[in-house]
């Protein structure tokens, strides 16, 4: 597995952003931002190109999306899952420039607890939760993108659990049910107002079991 903190896009083209309507159609997915930043959104804020990548791991081939900002350093990340539309990722990946991964080489627990901690000294830790994804009417504006958390299928946490343990990555809290329909629920409401990144629906405390 590539390491997050030391992807840097060699070779940027500008104008290789997907749309939010794209991103919305891929279903669920895992999503990988830096929390010490903000929301789950905070890397789509400050993206300005993408890239499709693709790589064999142990268990078998895992791609992934990666969005670059302006100095570009990867801030934002979603990855394939079994619960993702296939068709609707091989649709938007082929529209995509592709990077190579690099090879990954088993790391043992010592040495995945060591980066995990000098990515927190270093406000590099990344933190993972499957997501789905919604592009927000907003009028005569194009939409906006926004982020509802979700649950996943036993093989879909499976290949959650392995991304994080090969990424050195936080696994967020995102397993409950009732969370994940209150979610879906308000997605349906009128879009806030103010910073994109905050476009992540969240239920009200009383919903939780």
């Amino acid at each position: 597995m590539l390491t997050l903190s030391a992807v840097r896009d060699p070779n940027p083209y500008p104008d290789a952003l997907p749309q939010p309507q794209q991103l919305a159609a891929l279903g669920t997915v895992l999503c990988l931002y830096r929390p010490q930043q903000g929301s789950e959104l905070v890397g789509w804020k400050q993206a300005v190109r993408a890239r499709i990548q693709a790589g064999v791991e142990s268990d078998g081939l895992r791609e992934s999306l990666l969005f670059f900002d302006r100095d570009g350093q990867c801030c934002w990340r979603l990855c394939l899952l079994p619960d993702s539309d296939f068709l609707a990722w091989d649709q938007l990946s082929n529209r995509l420039p592709s990077t190579q991964a690099a090879g990954h080489a088993g790391h043992g627990v010592g040495e995945r607890l060591w980066q995990r901690l000098a990515r927190r000294l270093t406000g590099e830790q990344w933190r993972a939760c499957p997501v789905r994804l919604h592009a927000l009417p907003q009028g005569t504006s194009e939409p906006v993108l926004a982020a509802s958390l979700t649950t996943v299928s036993v093989l879909g946490a499976s290949t959650t659990r392995e991304i994080v343990r090969a990424e050195g990555a936080e696994l967020a809290a995102w397993d409950d049910c009732c969370c994940a329909q209150a979610a879906l629920r308000s997605v349906t409401a009128a879009a806030p107002t103010g910073d994109l990144a905050d476009f992540v629906f969240r239920p009200e405390p009383e919903l939780r079991r």
